[in-house]
């Protein structure tokens, strides 16, 4: 978290930060924020971060709006949260609620957001660059210096039985045996992971499948809630307990 004196420069991604003394070139689009939107002018200063915990305070050197050059003056490392939540969430057909949650799940916190293909997924096409920019953007928006590691989709069946966290959960719909997530994190453990089906919910054979690979089946409340939505509820219950 950057204090309320960092919070008053602007902020940017930039993926390879240059210690103290070194210059170096902004992309296009970033110099032409900082010179053509923003009026930045040599001699001011902005941080920048490269999503790994590092806050690079920098000073604008050759405000080109093309070629935006910056001299850095001091790195700060900013400490890993101490927990680390997954969410495993089926792809959906409506790309806007998909990019939706990803922005928001990165403000809340979340770690590593890896998109499932399950059998119920109906098809849509995953541009990853473009969700990487909605991730990088929502860092940058609540103040973070650590990016959450966005997976290419993978398919249910390969992420269950590669999962290494301490506490693990799948959330679905059918009408068995379950417990209130809120009820069940354990505070105590600090790597976790939840698994969001698709609109469908997931089938009783990747249910089984999950409770085989150590999943516990939950609810997450009373209500029946879109796949965003409850993406949403899980990573809110999973990083604030």
């Amino acid at each position: 978290m950057r204090d309320a004196q960092q919070i008053n420069l602007p902020f940017f991604y930039y993926e390879k930060v240059a210690d103290p003394g070194n210059t170096f070139v902004m992309d296009e689009a970033t110099s032409k924020h900082i010179v053509q939107v923003l009026r930045m002018q040599t001699g001011e200063q902005l941080q920048l971060t490269d999503g790994k915990g590092n806050l690079l305070t920098a000073e604008i050197t050759d405000n080109n709006k093309k070629r935006c050059a910056v001299t850095s003056l001091e790195i700060l490392v900013i400490d890993h949260p101490p927990f680390t939540v997954t969410i495993a969430i089926s792809l959906i057909k409506n790309v806007n609620r998909f990019e939706w949650f990803l922005e928001k799940a990165t403000e809340i916190g979340v770690n590593e957001i890896i998109p499932l293909i399950c059998e119920r997924t109906e098809k849509q096409n995953f541009r990853y660059d473009r969700m990487k920019t909605i991730v990088v953007s929502a860092m940058l928006q609540s103040q973070q210096c650590w990016l959450p590691v966005l997976h290419e989709p993978k398919k249910i069946e390969t992420v269950l039985p590669g999962s290494p966290h301490q506490q693990k959960f799948i959330a679905h719909c059918m009408e068995e045996e379950k417990r209130n997530l809120a009820d069940m994190v354990n505070e105590n453990l600090s790597s976790k992971i939840i698994l969001i089906g698709p609109e469908g919910d997931f089938t009783k054979n990747e249910i089984e499948m999950a409770v085989q690979h150590h999943f516990i089946p939950v609810a997450l409340g009373n209500n029946r809630l879109r796949t965003e939505t409850a993406g949403i509820v899980g990573a809110t219950l999973l990083t604030q307990l």
